[in-house]
């Protein structure tokens, strides 16, 4: 009898909740098969079998949460020959009232075959089982025939088209006897209430967030910064055929104020009561997906160029609108930035992602009357921003400061160019 138990899954990982099993007693499994789905505070992953045989017992309920170690279920392991072991101690065999019986294999079986697994990522699988489809019975476009989210949501879509024609021709087909007698609304009757669960991602969203507001003295600085210089640099690429992100410039303008402000890109260690200044720059990108907030990790943004940087960005988000990160995209940052402008937002006051110092947002850029400094009224692109940041380990002097000099290099891109050759 095998234990499969929940592993740390490359992130450092101390618990996790269990969503979905994919198996129930009985089964037939083989080796590599996914039995589980589960949710740890950064992602969703399946846990394979470690060998072929028979599910005999799920051990923990959906919804639970469980530490790394526990024993999730229990398999009955079949030989290599695909018959299951029949070896049975003289101390259990006494206590054993039935004895074991050899699994019959097929006829034309040559060796054991477990069930076609489903390829499909965890988080179509997700989908899936929110809207009821039994993604077994849908089939996928994708390449090697994976279920995309799109295959699901047109099986619902069909599975729902035929039952309303059903229904349609029901309805047709009766005949009405007789009125039904008017029902009087109670008058003690209650509202339904709609309740969604707090689990998963949600859950683990809410632990951060609190961890940080009651550890970390938050402090807002806001700025509003001239980005008609760079957008227009922006259209000059676009007409040589690059396009480049404008959040891609940002990180390269961070990394450089950082360097300026070392600061920011630190990590305060209570215990040793030390300020660490962290060398490399690793920049979190909160991404807003349907999951919930995801902060994949850009690595070494001083290392990268900027097309390598927009890049690598590009796919990060992708990956986490996916549910396909791995852990290791999705520790170790040493700042975090956040861009909401495309949503619309004009402010906000981020909260830090713990154990980092500082957090930036970026809002929406919108014409605006501007007066210059020889006293003309012109039309410029301007967008805010928003910097949190831990007031045990920076000033809001320096948080200006640091600002201020990110601000020269977006307003300036030649400056930035100038720094970055």
């Amino acid at each position: 009898m095998l234990e499969v138990k929940l592993h740390d899954i490359g992130e450092g990982m101390t618990e996790a909740e269990i969503l979905h099993y994919f198996v129930k007693p009985g089964d037939s499994i083989v080796a590599d098969q996914a039995l589980v789905e589960v949710q740890t505070d950064k992602m969703v992953a399946e846990l394979p079998s470690p060998a072929t045989g028979i599910v005999k017992e799920l051990l923990i309920d959906m919804g639970s949460t469980v530490e790394v170690g526990t024993t999730i279920l229990l398999i009955e392991a079949e030989n290599l020959s695909g018959q299951k072991e029949q070896e049975v101690s003289a101390t259990t065999e006494s206590a054993s009232a039935e004895k074991v019986q050899p699994k019959k294999t097929p006829p034309t079986a040559t060796k054991f075959k477990g069930p076609h697994r489903i390829m499909a990522a965890p988080y179509t699988r997700k989908i899936a089982r929110e809207n009821g489809v039994d993604i077994t019975l849908v089939n996928g476009t994708g390449p090697a025939g994976r279920i995309l989210e799109e295959d699901v949501y047109r099986f619902k879509e069909t599975a729902s088209n035929q039952a309303s024609a059903a229904q349609e021709i029901a309805a047709t087909d009766t005949v009405q006897l007789a009125s039904p007698a008017p029902v009087a609304k109670s008058a003690t009757a209650t509202a339904e209430v709609e309740t969604i669960p707090f689990t998963g991602i949600r859950r683990q969203i809410a632990k951060k967030m609190t961890q940080s507001l009651t550890t970390i003295p938050h402090v807002t600085h806001f700025e509003e910064i001239d980005m008609t210089n760079l957008l227009a640099l922006r259209q000059e690429l676009k007409t040589d055929g690059i396009s480049v992100s404008a959040v891609a410039f940002f990180i390269k303008a961070l990394v450089v104020a950082l360097k300026d402000f070392p600061v920011f890109n630190a990590k305060l260690d209570e215990e040793n009561e030390v300020i660490i200044l962290e060398k490399d720059y690793h920049i979190g990108l909160a991404v807003d997906s349907t999951l919930g907030l995801i902060v994949p990790v850009l690595k070494n943004a001083h290392k990268k160029t900027l097309l390598e940087v927009n890049k690598e960005m590009k796919e990060l988000n992708e990956k986490a609108r996916l549910g396909t990160l791995s852990g290791n995209e999705m520790r170790g940052g040493t700042m975090t930035i956040t861009n909401v402008g495309p949503l619309g937002s004009t402010g906000a006051t981020p909260i830090i992602n713990h154990p980092e110092t500082a957090i930036i947002a970026f809002h929406k850029t919108k014409k605006c009357a501007v007066v210059t400094d020889d006293d003309e009224i012109v039309i410029r692109s301007m967008m805010n921003i928003s910097m949190s940041f831990d007031h045990r380990v920076a000033d809001g002097a320096t948080a200006v400061a640091f600002t201020n000099r990110f601000a020269e290099l977006i307003e300036n891109p030649k400056k930035l160019w100038l720094e970055l050759i």
